[in-house]
This record gives structure tokens, sequence and C-alpha cells, in this order.
């Protein structure tokens, strides 16, 4: 059940209340593209930016939008939640179908919390042999960080809290939501 309510959202079971408008989220996502447009406008090799399905697929498609430089689109699938909270143990669904070997990579993801999913992804890329690997998170929770990850773009920096809307959900709900919204406690 999903019922949205003025500055509110009922997933399933829980309460969750407005904490991120849209446009700030666009606003972010725009300085994050500023800033890989200028670290690759002399870049003689498209970076391959790899969204990290199904959470990222919003922000990865706004920041997409936005990177001026020329690159090319890919798309990996890990997981590593159930329900609100991290399992610790990560695994990949859906593979890379794209070459990465010697490509400069840009790894989209939509949050950054524990640091498990990361830091497996980044192992299973490095395997390929890029030339380089840099990572774009729209919100990283450093409180919460269990692995050390580079994490090179960095749209916010939250504290704890359990999130839903622009990509993020909560047991398949809320990731349509423009918005991005905090549960209450």
């Amino acid at each position: 059940m999903q019922e949205l309510k003025g500055e509110q959202v009922v997933l399933h079971d829980r309460t969750f209340d407005r904490f991120i408008p849209y446009e700030e989220l666009c606003a972010v996502t725009g300085r994050l593209a500023d800033r890989i447009n200028a670290d690759y406008r002399t870049n003689d090799r498209p970076p391959i930016i790899v969204g990290v399905l199904t959470g990222a697929f919003m922000f990865c498609s706004e920041l997409v939008r936005r990177i001026t430089v020329p690159c090319e689109l890919a798309f990996v699938r890990v997981s590593s939640y159930s329900g609100t909270a991290s399992t610790g143990h990560v695994r990949e669904v859906m593979g890379l179908q794209e070459s990465i070997c010697d490509r400069d990579v840009i790894v989209v993801e939509d949050i950054v919390e524990t640091g498990h999913s990361m830091h497996r992804l980044l192992e299973l890329l490095e395997v390929h042999h890029p030339a380089s690997i840099r990572t774009a998170v729209l919100l990283a929770k450093p409180s919460a960080l269990c692995e050390q990850v580079p994490l090179d773009y960095v749209g916010m920096e939250l504290p704890e809290g359990f999130l839903v809307g622009f990509g993020l959900d909560y047991d398949g709900l809320g990731r349509n939501l423009p918005d991005i919204y905090r549960e209450r406690v």
C-alpha cells in the first residue's frame, strides 16, 4: 500500500515525511554533473557511466542528462537489503554486459550507507581492468560506513534515518516518488 498525504507518505506499515524536495535533488545532481564535466572535459576517452539498479535509476537519469561530455551508459544490479536494513551480504543479480577494460568508469549509486554494496561492486569491476573507477553517489551516510570505499562525487552527506523516494524504496514501494522522504520516528 502506498498513500501520499501532502507532506507525508505511508508505505506498507510505515509513515515517511518529506525530507528533500525534487528541486533540491536536481540542484545537487547539477553540481555533481558540473564536476564530472570539468574532470572529463579534456579526456580523450569517453567515460562509461555504470548505474546501479534499481535504486539509482532516477539519480542516474538526472545525472546523465546533465553530463555534457561524451559518455556511454551501462547498468549493473546488486542487492544487500531486506526491508529497511542491509543484510551485510551482497549478491550480484545482473552483471555488466559492456567491456570496461582500459575504460574510465563512473559508478553511479543512489546511497552509500554501510559501504558493503559499493565495496563488492568495485571488486567485481576491478577484475575487468578498467583504466580508472570513480564513484558518484547522491547520498552518503558517513556515520554508518563499515567499509572504506572511495566516494569521489558526493551529493549530500546525511545522518542516520531510513529514506524512500527518488529511486529509494521500502519493500518495493516508494521508488516513483520525486521527493525523498524520511521515516518518522
